[in-house]
């Protein structure tokens, strides 16, 4: 029975880690179904940007208030974790603060620790004051109803419930310190949570033993929960911002890529000795798909944007076309494209590993082309992202689909480039007669 709690500690644990590794193992095989794209270039600078953008949360500042209480939280979570550490030793083998011999480096740590727990208490009390109170636009948009309103909420609840309850667990801890109960050595600096000591003035030594207990397990339970709970979760941005910055785009974000099938054809028309009515060799490979009508024509890093997105909505704020009532919205085609790739990843599941046709497809299905006509390809939404995610990429792909694969652009669009092609200038006039106006009296 001695070591009853410490078996038991060790099963959630193995539990818990075993629920993270499959969910992690389905998260690689999802983002996998994307198209190969080399991504090996310049690794200095993707360093480089992923230490500034994701480690340092240079563009989370741009946005002072929630910018600064973001960074709160965020090293409160990174910091905490050394804390956690101490709490699965403590577990496994029954100490009691382990890492208490460190003396006066310890004191710091546990401060540190309390001081930021009471802070991250404090901008998630902002930021559901923000999302429930004052009710920013972006929170209110409509692909933010339902679950994703419910996510953003429930995630701060986890964060205010395990910062209380560490609090809580020190409290007792640092109270049966002072009444000098077995296993409850002098150790640590309770800056923050001595001041709770009065609430549990008169309590026997048993109860307070119970509610310590009671506290550090929930806390530990909770992390484990909220570890699990990540992925199913828009914070799942905490493991994936710093891959996705790393593996952000590099170049002008202005530029398009170049399609090498259309690069071939012009050079086959550039060349006076091609035969333009050659029938293609027998063993030529297909001919490519143009753009993308789903997220398995998407590449691999593009479905690493859609599960890295943090449902911010900073990118739809700053889109000219949702600012002027568009239905675009750069941050709902980031969630749409998440969603439809769950659900490609649920019919392989279902299917023992092979992807059966379900008559669905992320045009039209989740996302609709009134959407992807809206946008103006100005890359506002992708320099507004913290995190280095490119709707555009997305739009402009599924744009290419409807263009070459469907000739479903708009009618402007269609006679623009007939005009291209018959006048050489978008405008419907030929080159001959293009300077008629200045004569007009």
């Amino acid at each position: 029975m001695q070591y009853l709690p410490n078996i038991v500690f060790a099963i959630i644990l193995i539990t818990a880690i075993g629920f993270f590794a499959k969910n992690i193992k389905r998260l690689s095989r999802n983002i996998k179904l994307g198209k190969d794209v080399d991504v090996s270039d310049n690794k200095s600078s993707r360093w480089n940007n992923m230490a500034r953008i994701a480690l340092g949360q240079t563009k989370m500042v741009v946005r002072p208030i929630a910018g600064i209480l973001h960074i709160i939280v965020y090293v409160g979570f990174i910091i905490i974790n050394i804390e956690v550490l101490e709490i699965i030793i403590d577990g496994l083998f029954g100490t009691h603060r382990i890492f208490s011999s460190l003396g006066g480096v310890y004191d710091i740590l546990i401060a540190s620790f309390e001081i930021l727990a009471l802070l991250v208490i404090v901008a998630v009390i902002v930021f559901w004051i923000r999302r429930n109170i004052i009710r920013l636009q972006r929170f209110i948009k409509p692909e933010m109803k339902g679950w994703p309103k419910k996510d953003g909420n429930l995630i701060l609840y986890i964060e205010l419930v395990l910062m209380v309850l560490f609090l809580t667990m020190n409290a007792t801890d640092f109270r049966l310190q002072q009444l000098g109960v077995d296993h409850y050595s002098q150790a640590g600096a309770f800056p923050i949570s001595r001041y709770l000591i009065p609430l549990f003035e008169g309590f026997s030594t048993d109860t307070l033993i119970i509610i310590e207990r009671t506290a550090w397990w929930l806390h530990i339970v909770g992390i484990l929960f909220f570890l699990n709970y990540l992925y199913y979760s828009k914070h799942l941005h905490i493991l994936l911002a710093f891959p996705n910055t790393y593996f952000g785009k590099l170049g002008p974000k202005g530029k398009f890529k170049n399609l090498d099938a259309v690069t071939q054809e012009v050079k086959l028309m550039m060349d006076p000795s091609a035969d333009p009515f050659a029938a293609p060799a027998e063993d030529a490979p297909a001919p490519e798909k143009f753009g993308a009508s789903d997220v398995m024509d998407l590449s691999w890093v593009q479905l690493l944007n859609a599960y890295t997105c943090t449902e911010c909505g900073r990118c739809t704020s700053e889109c000219p076309a949702n600012q002027t009532g568009k239905k675009l919205s750069p941050r709902k085609v980031m969630m749409d494209t998440r969603d439809r790739l769950e659900e490609v990843g649920k019919n392989i599941d279902a299917n023992k590993g092979v992807f059966v046709d379900d008559g669905k497809q992320l045009l039209d299905n989740y996302i609709t082309r009134e959407e992807l006509w809206a946008c103006t390809s100005c890359n506002a939404c992708v320099e507004a992202c913290p995190v280095s995610i490119d709707p555009l990429s997305i739009i402009m792909d599924m744009r290419q689909y409807l263009v070459m694969e469907q000739s479903a652009a708009p009618t402007e669009l269609n006679n623009m480039m007939g005009n291209i092609e018959n006048n050489g200038a978008p405008w419907p006039f030929n080159q001959m007669d293009r300077l008629n106006w200045s004569q007009e009296q």
